[in-house]
């Protein structure tokens, strides 16, 4: 019995403790800083990221590009203002970036 119920409070500890991947991509955009410039729908400092996704639909990699632009930051692609970088982890910056694209 002992055993069991360790077991069960094992499995029930490690599901808890869900990894920033595993966050609905709108819940991990809205806990970032990139709420300051974009917006879904409309342009705010930066471009609305439907445009963003529109823009990249069906471009061979954009998940990878994109992930990196959010990380590493950019400069150009939407105009002169830049996007720095941002304080996110590669699993989180994938997550945004696959969550982007799938905006219409």
């Amino acid at each position: 019995m002992k055993n069991t119920l360790f077991a069960l409070l094992t499995c029930a500890a490690a599901f808890s403790l869900q990894p920033a991947f595993a966050q609905d991509g709108l819940a991990l955009f809205s806990s970032k800083p990139c709420v300051g410039c974009h917006m879904v729908d409309s342009k705010l400092v930066g471009p609305a990221l439907k445009d963003v996704a529109a823009k990249n639909a069906g471009v061979k990699d954009a998940a990878v590009t994109l992930a990196s632009h959010i990380k590493n930051g950019t400069q150009g692609n939407w105009g002169p203002v830049p996007m720095p970088p941002n304080m996110v982890t590669e699993d989180e910056a994938k997550v945004l970036a696959e969550w982007v694209l799938t905006l219409k």
